[in-house]
Formats: structure tokens, C-alpha cells, sequence
């Protein structure tokens, strides 16, 4: 069993760190191996390998069911927990092989973990007011399987300051796409679409971002629902691309009172999960529209939120919007995006050098590494938090 003396880790010229992140729409693991060097400002960040690891079928219903909060109890989520603390740990150590490499050579591991619970407007709960949020995936596992640091559970250390717990990733956004000659917009699509606004020249303190509403979750729902359970996304967007839409849903999505208010904000499954989805098909049987117009009507509905969340809240009007995350791979989404915003280049993180697939997870080895050296590594600015906290707990 390797012996971790984190003080000699911090003074190490390059780290290597794997970034975990399995989102909201619990398809899968996203393992990104980066080299990293420095802190803050100052930091260097390259990716080295990375992969994506399918949940079986059965894990990501069981994973989904969790996430509606009205199945399972304590014995459902610690054995989930454990699970997908094995799952993390084998991801970790596919990833070693893929990129040729040994377990001993990593550093560092920053694990985002699954959300399967996230409340972050107080709620009273046995006469106290409180919010809350649940990310589950047992670190100890991936500790002892790489026999190395792992950092994780990071949301709650900023809901503890008063923020929201979300969203994170503008930190890393801001130390690795801020320019100083132009707003840059960055806008990932995963179950929730999220927004970050880098003003030219800006310090971290001017750091808009919030979440904009759905971003795949209700097109996910609605291409399960059309294809009978045979596909579970829309591949290539092609089956919004059959349809049209229809401006009566439409206007009724947009209605929505989530995208009128203020940041700090953020959402998830709890308001934009199975329940929204099923008002949406009410309307859509009530007044004679299509399933797969729901759809479409769906997958524009996601490009005016976050059009409407970029010209509403954003002081200045960003020259580019680099979109990443898996809607960044539906062409229709993003000919609605760009049509929503005509005075802004849409682009996709690919077509800077980046890639899409992988920025989350490894915005989360960057928040793992910053952790490392006792960094702040929240925005207060954009989650609410009263001041600035390290993020993450360690498990060696």
C-alpha cells in the first residue's frame, strides 16, 4: 500500500490526476486522465486520456428511481453507494490501462460522484430550515483500489457557506477559457443546461453563471417515450429533426417561472424530472400535438431558456458561446441556439481544441487539485455562498 505524504504531492512540478464525473442524465462515468501543474491562476492543465464507461441498464434505471426521492431507503442507497464506488474504481483503472500507464504513477483522484438528491432552497425539516444535497459513490473504494488520494463530495462544503452547491464548474471554466479581448459564453448541456459568463478581461469576482433550465432531460425523456424505450436519447437529433414545432407548447414551456429568477440559481431532476415531463405530454394529448412535435417543440424550448438566460442576466453581450456536454452533439439543438442568438457565434468545445465529452470530469480534477492546495475553489458570486471555501473531502 502506497504511503501519501499530501505536502510532498502539493510540491510535485506536474500531478497526475483522473477527473470522475457521472451526471444527471446517469448514463455513465466520464474518467479524464490530466497533467496538472501549479494552482490558482498559475495553473496548467493538459489532458492526457480519457473514456467513458456505460452503467449497465439496470444501474442507471436503479440510479433514476433513487434520483425521484420516493424509491428505496437507507439499505437502497448505501448498497447503490458502494456500487458505484466499484464502478468509479474500475473506471479509474481502465483508464490507466488505456492510457498505458500504472495505478502507482497517479497522484490524485477528484470524483464528482451521483447526484441522486439536491435541495438548494430551504426547506423545514423537524422545525429547522435547512437545504441539502446527496452525491453517492463510496470515495474509499476508488482510495483503495489506486491506492492514492481521492477528493470528492464537494457540493456541501459551499451549501454549508450559504450557497447553492451548484454550479462548480465555473471555476475551472474561468482559469481555462478567460480571454482578455472578448465576453466568452460557456454553455454545457448535460441533463441541465448550465451558463458561464467570462466578462473580456474579468476577474473571478465578475463570473456570471447559473443554470438555465433543461438541457437533455425532457428531449431524454421524450425520445425514450417516442421510440418505445429503444433509444434513450435523440441520436444525432434526428428525430427532432422530423418534426416541427409547435408554437402553443412552446409558449406554454416558456411560461415556466424558473426562467425569470434571478441568480444565484440552479436545478436538477426534482423540478425538471418525470413530473414536468408528464404536464408537457398532458398539454401536448389536450391540444392534438404530436409526440414527436413534443419533441421538437421540447428541443427548442432548451435553446430559448438558454437564449433568454444569456440576453436576460448576462451585463455583457458575449461574442461566442462554446457549448459542450452531449447536446452539444444534437445539430438541430444547436441551429436552434444559434438561431435564438444571431449576434453571438455558436461553436462547440471541439472546435477550440477541447473536448466536450470530457470537460466536466476534468473540471473536477482541477477542483481535486485546487483542493490539494488548499485553494478556494468556489465562485461565491455565482453559487451565493456567503465567502469563498475549499471544496472537497479527502479519503487516503
Amino acid at each position: 500500500m502506497r504511503k501519501t505524504d499530501l505536502s510532498v504531492l502539493k510540491n510535485k512540478e506536474k500531478r497526475l490526476v483522473i477527473g470522475l464525473m457521472s451526471g444527471t442524465s446517469a448514463d455513465g462515468i466520464d474518467a479524464a486522465l490530466t497533467e496538472i501543474s501549479g494552482f490558482g491562476t498559475s495553473i496548467k492543465v493538459k489532458q492526457l486520456d480519457f473514456l467513458f464507461e456505460p452503467f449497465d441498464p439496470a444501474v442507471r434505471e436503479s440510479i433514476l428511481r433513487l434520483a425521484k426521492g420516493s424509491y428505496g431507503g437507507s439499505a437502497e442507497i448505501c448498497k447503490m453507494s458502494s456500487l458505484l464506488g466499484k464502478l468509479y474504481a474500475d473506471a479509474c483503472l481502465k483508464l490507466c490501462r488505456q492510457a498505458g500507464i500504472s495505478k502507482e504513477q497517479v497522484d490524485l483522484v477528484g470524483n464528482h460522484g451521483q447526484t441522486v438528491w439536491h435541495m438548494p432552497v430551504k426547506e423545514n425539516y423537524l422545525g429547522t430550515e435547512l437545504t441539502g444535497t446527496l452525491q453517492i459513490g463510496e470515495d474509499a473504494f476508488i482510495a483503495e483500489a489506486l491506492e492514492c488520494p481521492v477528493i470528492g463530495d464537494f457540493r456541501v462544503r459551499d451549501m454549508a457557506a450559504g450557497g447553492l452547491g451548484a454550479p462548480l464548474v465555473p471555476y475551472t471554466e474561468y482559469l481555462l477559457y478567460r480571454k482578455t479581448d472578448k465576453t466568452v459564453a460557456l454553455q454545457n448541456i448535460g441533463g441541465i443546461g448550465n451558463v458561464t459568463i467570462l466578462p473580456k478581461n474579468g476577474t473571478l469576482e465578475q463570473v456570471i453563471a447559473f443554470d438555465t433550465g433543461p438541457g437533455n432531460m425532457v428531449m431524454d425523456a421524450l425520445a425514450e417515450k417516442l421510440t418505445k424505450g429503444q433509444q434513450t436519447y435523440d441520436r444525432g437529433g434526428r428525430l427532432a429533426a422530423s418534426g416541427n414545432v409547435n408554437s402553443g407548447l412552446l409558449s406554454f414551456l416558456m411560461q415556466d417561472p424558473y426562467l425569470s429568477k434571478m441568480p444565484p440559481k440552479t436545478t436538477g431532476r426534482e423540478y425538471y424530472g418525470e413530473e414536468y415531463v408528464k404536464r408537457l405530454l398532458q398539454y401536448g394529448e389536450r391540444e392534438n400535438v404530436s409526440l414527436t412535435d413534443c419533441l421538437t417543440s421540447a428541443t427548442r424550448f432548451t435553446a430559448e431558456s438558454i437564449a433568454q438566460g444569456i440576453r436576460r442576466f448576462s451585463p455583457e453581450k458575449p461574442e461566442v458561446l462554446i457549448v459542450g456536454g452531449g447536446g452539444s452533439k444534437n445539430p438541430v439543438l444547436l441551429q436552434f441556439i444559434q438561431e435564438c442568438l444571431p449576434e453571438c457565434r455558436v461553436m462547440t468545445n471541439e472546435e477550440i481544441g477541447y473536448d466536450s465529452d470530457s470537460k466536466e470530469a476534468v473540471a473536477f480534477a482541477v477542483l481535486a487539485n485546487e483542493a490539494l492546495g488548499s485553494m478556494a475553489n468556489n465562485v461565491p458570486g455565482v453559487t451565493g455562498a456567503r465567502h469563498p471555501v475549499v471544496m472537497g473531502k479527502i479519503s487516503l
